[in-house]
């Protein structure tokens, strides 16, 4: 048996624990069952945006003629935007994969690491054990109980990044963040795509005014289907084909080359066996942490997606400095997710921080709403921006600003502003409109929904 100082499970934002470990001298164990780097590194954030970006310039030479610009699009050449998206990641894991093994203090453990006692886990044929363990285990797709759905071929957002040719048509299951950015990826690229979306609205946590547009412009370019949900899925010949069936039991089918499975994702906890060191998931599969992210065994931290709460490659990194801290000084600065950002690169772009209009009005708030479109400015205008609306939710007394939520181009670049204002100060909203906001530039959008705040249901 190994005794280390640290066990870390999980090399994404566990990374930094395991460095910042390393660094004040102490015996690290680095456990990591997949590749380094996490998720975001290998097959989320990054590689996303890498093909996502190519998918936005097509959309902008469409959108070209409508401004007299006529621009013709010779040729997507998707086999390139892929080998360009694993070389960026390859690049970027090849470092740490040479150095790892080169760190004084550190044990890198590739493989899948499980608990077999209080403390202790097996690590291949090893078995090792450290008073103190930090579970940063990520999460994995959601493989929803769909018949069929195990006897045949279908991707997720793991295996996606592996396709050399683009697929003629695809059926996407799921309506949420990495459902909608695929789609306006693949439809981009030139496949047919159709979404098929259990929940009656697109990206779910968000407004649904927001989801209303999103929904109206992707169904310019392709099939949207919004609460339906896919009962069964079967081979058709060379073609996957699904059925869903719509809130009246109506049951339909759908056909395409490729079939992915963007339903949300599932906890990785499992694959540790946690309750062999009595550490407690909750119903969902999560591990349980309290506000200083201790699981219900003393020693015993988690944070990121393993503990489920907000599932985005910055809030791990937060929780990871601020676990740091706790396990160095004693006592964790608490997070404050209601301050959660978060983005979806689809088109348009969605980008929200804070609460919507209906959690505030389930907490009892007394708030104020305002609302702006993109095409009611100079610059919005100009880009003859007719998705584009901004909507934030102000606290009435002390106008501290408790949401906003953006649609349209450059979504999460002008939502930061707000991101910045919520945690500054008192954070009320007089800083964004005592300070200048250049004209006419699109950030006046955000200032001209602050101006425009009335009562809820006041506003139009």
């Amino acid at each position: 048996m190994e005794k280390y100082d640290v066990i870390v499970v999980g090399s994404g934002s566990g990374m930094m624990i395991a460095d910042a470990a390393v660094s004040r001298g102490m015996k690290v164990a680095l456990v990591e069952m997949d590749k380094l780097g996490g998720t975001c590194l290998n097959r989320g954030c990054i590689p996303s945006k890498m093909v996502i970006y190519p998918a936005d310039i097509v959309n902008q030479i469409k959108h070209a003629e409508r401004l007299g610009v006529h621009a013709k699009i010779e040729r997507v050449d998707f086999e390139h935007i892929m080998r360009r998206t694993r070389e960026f990641v390859e690049h970027d894991r090849r470092p740490m994969e040479e150095n790892i093994p080169k760190v004084e203090g550190l044990t890198y453990y590739p493989v899948r690491g499980e608990f077999v006692d209080d403390y202790t886990m097996r690590v291949g044929d090893k078995l090792i054990t450290a008073e103190k363990i930090f579970l940063v285990t990520g999460s994995r797709p959601l493989i929803p109980p769909i018949k069929g759905l195990g006897e045949m071929e279908y991707i997720t957002s793991r295996e996606v990044w592996d396709l050399d040719s683009r697929p003629m048509s695809m059926v996407i299951v799921g309506g949420g963040l990495i459902a909608c950015e695929m789609a306006h990826f693949f439809n981009a690229m030139g496949t047919e795509v159709t979404m098929l979306s259990r929940s009656p609205r697109l990206i779910k946590q968000g407004e649904p005014e927001v989801s209303e547009i999103l929904l109206t412009s992707l169904r310019e370019r392709m099939r949207v289907e919004v609460g339906v949900e896919v009962k069964e899925a079967r081979r058709a010949g060379n073609q996957a084909e699904v059925t869903a069936v719509d809130g009246d039991g109506n049951a339909k089918s759908y056909r395409a080359e490729k079939l992915f499975i963007a339903a949300g994702r599932t906890s990785n906890a499992d694959t540790l066996k946690p309750e062999n060191t009595g550490v407690e998931v909750d119903d969902r599969g999560y591990i349980k942490v309290d506000e200083n992210y201790l699981t219900t065994k003393p020693g015993i931290y988690a944070f990121g997606d393993a503990i489920g709460k907000a599932m985005y490659k910055h809030v791990a990194n937060k929780e990871a400095e601020l676990v740091w801290h706790g396990f160095t000084e004693g006592h964790v600065h608490p997070l404050d997710y209601d301050k959660v950002p978060y983005a979806v690169f689809t088109w348009p772009q969605v980008a929200s921080v804070g609460l919507t209009e209906r959690e505030a009005a389930a907490r009892g708030l007394d708030y104020l709403v305002g609302e702006y479109n993109y095409i009611d400015t100079a610059k919005g205008a100009a880009m003859d921006e007719e998705d584009g609306y901004v909507k934030v939710i102000l606290e009435e007394e002390s106008y501290r600003i408790l949401g906003a939520h953006i649609v349209g181009p450059f979504a999460a670049i002008l939502i930061q502003e707000i991101i910045n204002v919520m945690n500054a100060g008192d954070g009320s909203v007089w800083p964004i409109t005592d300070s200048m906001h250049i004209h006419p530039a699109l950030p006046e959008v955000v200032q001209r929904a602050i101006y425009n705040i009335r009562a809820p249901g006041h506003h139009h």
